[in-house]
């Protein structure tokens, strides 16, 4: 099975040099640095393809640093940039994780994802006052309280039932016109991921299901940062009762519609999720079983 999307980043995380301050400057000083370039929240392509990185002297001086990484020794920093606006359904984005090599998608997602995580954790939400930027990027600290605050992931499963020899897509209405994906929802308190994987297929599709096999996960940068956790369940029938507040449709498919999809054959019964999401991991991994 070929690695999700946005995984297998080459930077060394560097968490050695987070809390030291002296560490931390050599790496500010140091002339190979590099800052990720990024339109907003989407990532600037170069010319070869792959991510775009410039010097810290091109920064306008003003811009707190995030540490990504090191790379032989080399710092990478991406800007804390408040964009404003939803870049996840930008074409250009779509268009910009399509080209990019999975070393540079999984580098851009963490960036991404950290961004997003200070721009909604500016205050405490112990007092409410300023929070500040520490840890090379990967904390804040409340100026009052002096609580600190670190990154977070939320555990999303991502599924698919089976039933008799097919799987169970479905798609939401702000999909393009023919695009269908995994049935997909966030695990809740007090929830371990089998019962998460249940309650979600039963909650969007009416399905009750049985048997609950872990497949893969993937870390996913959009609308913050998420741990998708992509699971098979054995469906007990294949009788539809859809919640149309969640899901516009859903259909059970074979797995030569599948892999129809997966080509994209001009006859295909549905378009399949892009390569870098991980459904498209998960139904290739169906198939081929």
């Amino acid at each position: 099975m070929m690695a999700p999307g946005f995984t297998g980043s080459p930077l060394d995380r560097a968490d050695r040099v987070r809390n030291d301050v002296e560490a931390y400057g050599l790496l500010l000083g140091d002339w190979r640095a590099r800052v990720l370039g990024l339109d907003g929240l989407d990532p600037r392509v170069s010319d070869a393809g792959g991510l775009h990185w410039h010097s810290l002297a091109e920064l306008e001086g003003s811009e707190e640093l995030i540490l990504l990484g090191l790379s032989d020794g080399k710092p990478h920093f991406v800007a804390l940039v408040d964009a404003a606006g939803d870049a996840f359904r930008s074409p250009a984005i779509w268009r910009a994780l399509s080209m990019l090599p999975a070393e540079d998608a999984a580098i851009y997602g963490t960036a991404r994802s950290l961004i997003e995580w200070h721009n909604g954790h500016r205050f405490c939400g112990r007092c409410g006052a300023a929070t500040v930027l520490f840890r090379a990027g990967w904390g804040r600290k409340c100026g009052n309280c002096e609580k600190e605050h670190f990154p977070r992931t939320d555990p999303v499963v991502i599924m698919l039932a089976e039933f008799e020899g097919k799987a169970l897509v479905g798609r939401q209405s702000r999909f393009p016109p023919g695009n269908y994906s995994a049935l997909a929802g966030f695990l809740e308190p007090g929830e371990c991921i089998e019962e998460a994987v249940r309650r979600e297929i039963h909650e969007e599709a009416g399905v009750t299901c049985g048997a609950v096999r872990y497949v893969t996960s993937q870390p996913w940068p959009f609308g913050g940062s998420q741990l998708m956790i992509a699971c098979t369940a054995d469906a007990l029938d294949d009788a539809l009762t859809l919640d149309t507040d969640e899901i516009e449709d859903a259909m059970w498919v074979t797995k030569d519609e599948a892999i129809a999809a997966l080509k994209g054959d001009a006859d295909r019964r549905f378009n399949a999720p892009p390569p870098f999401a991980i459904a498209h991991s998960l139904l290739r991994h169906w198939v081929s079983q």
